[in-house]
């Protein structure tokens, strides 16, 4: 429930001085089955800065509508057909989930029995019809400015500033009604304080609530950090953290991967808690014990969840404190190895552990290999050779896919220097970027990298996704024009997976097209697969961008590529991805060159 989403706000004090921005995000609901009085009332409430809002036209979806998006307010009519305003009130005043939303009565009625009636059911207040435009505003920002203050009341803390127990059970409620629809995941992670009794009991009570404040604004600042959100996907989960009672802190995760992303994100905050906390010119230092439960793998009720998550917090506890613990035994484990993964991940960068394999692209008019796709490996010192499969996710959510790209990049263009310079001839080398390395701060360090390998930037070729391109059009545009500037192509890799839009490859300065694999499997078998590879080729020609077919795997599938056109292709038919010293004797092999260097 939103509550007026003033829990936007850092702090609920801040309300003070900013409540009149914020009653202007309220969402307004209004049921009435007179669609021109509901478009008028909107554009009236749009000129005065609301934004918000979801019209009902048919009464009978009305409470499901409320259930599946509750709003601020409700702007209710009395008089419909089938499901009446009085119906739709009692049932709102009965559901434990809505029956604090503020409901304005609309009404033409102006006997008393009438308002009586909606009073005894619940109104809030009244308006009568025709409406005037002045008093529905004035009326609108009272009844949200005293929701406000009432819901800061209700359901903040008033030591730490944190939605306290009853705001949190609120959104636990709701998070599991969605999951239950959407067969999705909540998690919920449970932050006691180690030894809290004990620091309260030496340095007095105050001081106890000194350090409650402080490990409250910490809490909140660690999930605002960019590591984090890089792990989640999410910028908001400050919103989502409560104190519950005493030394307890909770965090609910909706949503997604919960389990994983509660594991990055407890291991965040065990890191932050250990830092001194000084209270009243007291160094301090506190550990914390977290427990995690989920949806539905450990409970499927609001008080079975609670409860399991209290529980994995006291075996964190017995298990020696300053740790996490999930409640299931199987995701407690898998989300261990995989932050396992991630610190071996950054080992291997330090330890240079990775190697970067190359799969030869041949040119389908002269039959030789032209180029490359560099692949990165991971030479495990355990687990032996690790194709991006088993580390690509995890490099990605724990943020270290930039560094790991940059060395890719940096390596695969000092390699084919070094093929060039031994007269292997001017092979072009491809090289994926991830979406983290294409955002500003990244794409700079990346062209340094591959400019430092000395090698003539017009030899290499820029891969990216579609989803890439997607969103912020403009900012996109900017930055590969600022890569081709640097000398590199650009080109569109999986092609025909995303959005596949022709507007798109006419906006984007693109030089090439890799049509995705899934595409060629079936050529030429299937009659719709050819089709479509025969019309992106075609297109992709008449924009003057080359075409490259990945996953060719038998002499059918080239006989029919060859034939419509397609200018680059590779595929396990030609050769799986090689170590530099392999690839070097296949070049020498199918070119028939000799090294002179």
């Amino acid at each position: 429930m939103n509550n007026l989403n003033i829990d936007k706000f850092d702090k609920p004090s801040a309300c003070v001085d900013n409540l009149h921005i914020q009653l202007k995000n309220a969402v307004i609901m209004m049921i009435d089955d007179e669609p021109i009085l509901m478009e008028i009332l909107q554009s009236f409430l749009e000129d005065e800065g609301y934004q918000n809002f979801i019209n009902i036209e048919d009464s009978t979806l009305a409470m499901e509508k409320l259930k599946l998006n509750p709003p601020d307010i409700l702007l209710l009519d009395l008089k419909m057909p089938i499901v009446n305003g009085f119906e739709i009130l009692r049932e709102v005043r009965s559901h434990e989930l809505l029956k604090r939303i503020p409901v304005i009565v609309l009404t033409s009625a102006s006997d008393a029995a009438t308002k009586l009636k909606a009073l005894e059911l619940g109104a809030t207040d009244f308006l009568a019809k025709p409406i005037d435009a002045s008093e529905l505003a004035l009326r609108l920002r009272n009844t949200l400015t005293v929701k406000a203050y009432q819901d800061q009341l209700a359901f903040y803390d008033s030591l730490t500033g944190l939605p306290n127990r009853a705001r949190f059970m609120d959104r636990l409620d709701w998070a599991l009604m969605n999951a239950i629809r959407y067969k999705d995941s909540v998690a919920v992670m449970n932050l006691s304080v180690d030894r809290f009794k004990e620091i309260n009991d030496t340095l007095g009570p105050k001081s106890g609530d000194l350090l409650l404040q402080q490990i409250a604004d910490r809490l909140s600042g660690a999930v605002r950090f960019t590591d984090v959100i890089s792990h989640t996907g999410r910028d908001d989960l400050w919103l989502n953290i409560a104190r519950l009672s005493g030394d307890e802190f909770s965090i609910l995760l909706p949503g997604g991967a919960a389990a994983e992303d509660s594991a990055y994100i407890a291991e965040r905050l065990l890191g932050v808690m250990k830092g001194v906390f000084v209270i009243n010119g007291h160094d301090v230092f506190v550990t914390a014990s977290i427990g995690i439960a989920v949806y539905p793998d450990d409970a499927e009720t609001t008080d079975s969840l609670m409860k399991n998550t209290s529980a994995a917090t006291e075996f964190a506890k017995h298990k020696g404190r300053d740790n996490y613990q999930f409640y299931s035994k199987d995701i407690n484990n898998k989300a261990k190895e995989r932050l396992q993964m991630e610190s071996e991940l950054r080992r291997a960068i330090d330890l240079q552990e990775f190697v970067v394999h190359y799969q030869p692209k041949i040119n389908t008019k002269t039959n030789q290999v032209m180029g490359m796709e560099a692949l990165v490996r991971w030479q495990h010192p355990e687990k032996g050779l690790l194709s991006p499969f088993h580390f690509i996710d995890i490099a990605e959510k724990s943020g270290l896919i930039p560094g790991i790209g940059e060395w890719v990049i940096h390596e695969a263009c000092r390699q084919n220097k070094v093929w060039q310079d031994q007269g292997l001839g001017d092979l072009k080398i491809s090289v994926n970027v991830s979406p983290q390395q294409f955002i500003a701060k990244h794409i700079d360090r990346t062209m340094a990298a591959a400019l430092s390998s000395g090698m003539d930037m017009k030899y290499l070729t820029i891969e990216i996704t579609e989803g890439m391109l997607m969103g912020d059009e403009e900012r996109a545009i900017d930055v590969m024009k600022g890569i081709r500037k640097q000398g590199p192509k650009l080109s569109i890799d999986d092609f025909g997976t995303g959005y596949s839009s022709l507007s798109y490859l006419k906006r984007f300065p693109l030089n090439e097209l890799k049509i995705d694999r899934a595409f060629i499997i079936d050529v030429p078998t299937k009659r719709e697969d050819c089709a479509i590879v025969r019309a992106i080729v075609a297109m992709a020609h008449s924009l003057e961008l080359s075409v490259v077919a990945e996953g060719i795997e038998n002499s059918e599938q080239l006989a029919f590529l060859e034939g419509i056109g397609c200018d680059v292709i590779q595929g396990f038919y030609f050769s799986k991805p090689l170590p530099a010293d392999e690839f070097e004797q296949y070049v020498l092999a199918r070119n028939k060159t000799r090294c002179v260097g």
